[in-house]
């Protein structure tokens, strides 16, 4: 039994990883591609399976092709749509010009923004209020 134990049960297990890192991989090496099962150790396509022409696993392979190549364009249009928000956003947030800011401190700057706008709305408010307030007061006290 000491000789099974020696070989590695898994490529995982002999490199000593830890139950984090192995939460980890799935999200780091993404989604594995479903045509790579059907082939041999030695990369050659298992016999019988995709040797015929007009076979349903070739038509699959140019419909998983056809899909990834969709996806990618997708994909390009959904990162190019945010570049273009975080420009705008960017241009809305006032500072200095010299700063290019990364995604990251553009969200946390537009939130403080936005609070700020918020305090300023509410002082405003309350100004206005208290404005009203001392006109009703000095009315009444001139008369």
């Amino acid at each position: 039994m000491e000789e099974g134990s020696s070989s590695p049960v898994s490529p995982v297990d002999s490199l000593g990883t830890s139950e984090e890192e192995l939460e980890r991989q799935p999200k780091r090496f993404g989604r594995k591609r479903r045509y790579s099962k059907k082939s041999s150790e030695d990369g050659s396509p298992t016999p019988g399976k995709r040797g015929k022409k007009g076979s349903p696993s070739a038509q699959s392979f140019e419909e998983l092709q056809s899909q990834r190549i969709l996806a990618n364009v997708r994909e390009r249009q959904r990162t190019q749509s945010l570049n273009e928000a975080f420009a705008a956003l960017r241009k809305i947030i006032p500072t200095l010009p010299s700063d290019k800011l990364s995604k990251i401190q553009t969200l946390k700057l537009a939130a403080r923004y936005i609070d700020f706008l918020y305090q300023v709305l509410q002082s405003d408010e309350m100004d206005n209020k208290m404005t009203s307030c001392s006109y009703v007061a000095h009315e009444r006290l001139s008369y």
